[in-house]
């Protein structure tokens, strides 16, 4: 009998299973993919650290959890620095000076915010309705135009005027030359990868892949005292009230015989033409180098191809729309029914997490869960 069963060995499966085995509860973790990490897991190519489900970038401003991170891993110094592709004109993200300098050939900040504020005005907004509002008000018509909307539209799989405006309120727009996407206090990359994180997180806890919860539930309730449950939260509950939808991604990697494919980690493909919203070369998260500071000759590309979600695909990106959000109210009413389980991160609280927040969270569920607060 375990203290714990935590179903999930991503992010915040792993941090709750430190933070209880440290406080000297038995725990025993399971996954059904055949490997730990969740999302985050990368797996060494050609002396590469591919990132498997996608780029993760780790940034926070909370010293706290960078603090705790820094606990399992070295950090790199990577700045996350994005090109935008629209057409082979290349822009810097986010939206800088260098980007309005090539948009409109203006030089100072207040020639960008003027452009920005004369192209706003033209469109006569006032209060954003949509996503497509907002972004003109934001960063004016040429920006979103090139920019923003078929990237958007990709992404989401619906017209930028049907989607809500607060998906891009927190748009980076910067009147200086600063290429720094996230602007965060503390950024980097494991070094050696997000999935020695994971396994240092893990050292001393039972874990068991390859073993899927939902197809085992009464056997597995059965060894544990409590349950952290990480998967989709309409699964657990049977879908009995509706399947909760996601975008999914898709990925198309290759290993090429060449030592830079596009010389930077991640260019975004900005027009609606191109099937893949972006190219990740996963090289350029770690320099281009090996563990031993060599160049290296080969190189790792990733397209990413965005899709609608269906029961079986890999669900990445909560649809926190009206109609969904209503939906997982009625589930999470179900949730806090389920006395012997807790429901955390991104699939069981149906809701789009940071890594540093998915930290922050599973840190203080923990601790209000084992001091008994």
């Amino acid at each position: 009998m375990f203290d714990y069963l935590v179903v999930g060995a991503g992010l915040y499966g792993a941090v709750f299973a430190r933070q209880a085995k440290d406080r000297g509860k038995s725990v025993l973790v399971i996954d059904k993919r055949p490997h730990i990490a969740g999302n985050i897991y990368t797996e060494e190519i050609e002396g590469i650290q591919v990132h498997k489900y996608g780029a993760h970038i780790f940034h926070t401003n909370n010293r706290q959890v960078w603090e705790y991170v820094n606990r399992f891993a070295e950090f790199n110094r990577f700045t996350n620095s994005p090109v935008a592709n629209y057409h082979g004109e290349l822009y810097s993200l986010p939206f800088n000076m260098y980007t309005f300098n090539k948009m409109w050939g203006v030089v100072t900040p207040q020639e960008a915010a003027d452009k920005i504020e004369e192209q706003r005005a033209a469109a006569g907004i006032t209060e954003p309705k949509n996503l497509e509002e907002q972004a003109i008000s934001l960063v004016g018509t040429d920006i979103y135009e090139k920019l923003v909307k078929g990237y958007t539209e990709k992404q989401w799989g619906r017209p930028c005027t049907e989607l809500p405006a607060f998906i891009i309120r927190r748009l980076p727009v910067r009147l200086t030359f600063d290429n720094n996407y996230f602007n965060a206090l503390y950024q980097g990359i494991p070094v050696g990868g997000y999935t020695g994180l994971a396994a240092r997180m893990l050292e001393g806890i039972e874990v068991r892949l390859n073993t899927d919860y939902l197809e085992q539930k009464e056997e597995l309730d059965r060894m544990a005292r409590k349950v952290v449950y990480t998967g989709p939260v309409d699964a657990y509950f049977g879908y009995r009230l509706g399947y909760l939808e996601y975008r999914s991604v898709r990925f198309e990697t290759e290993v090429l015989d060449i030592p830079n494919f596009q010389g930077n980690a991640a260019v975004n493909y900005t027009d609606r033409e191109t099937p893949w919203t972006r190219i990740i070369e996963h090289k350029w998260f770690e320099f281009g180098k090996d563990a031993q500071g060599r160049e290296l000759p080969k190189t790792v590309i990733s397209r990413e191809y965005s899709s609608e979600w269906k029961p079986g695909d890999e669900p990445y990106y909560p649809v926190n729309d009206e109609k969904n959000s209503a939906v997982y109210e009625e589930y999470k009413k179900l949730a806090d029914k389920e006395e012997k389980v807790i429901f955390g991160g991104r699939l069981g609280e149906y809701r789009y997490y940071d890594m540093d927040a998915v930290i922050a969270s599973a840190l203080e569920r923990a601790d209000r869960e084992l001091e008994g607060k």
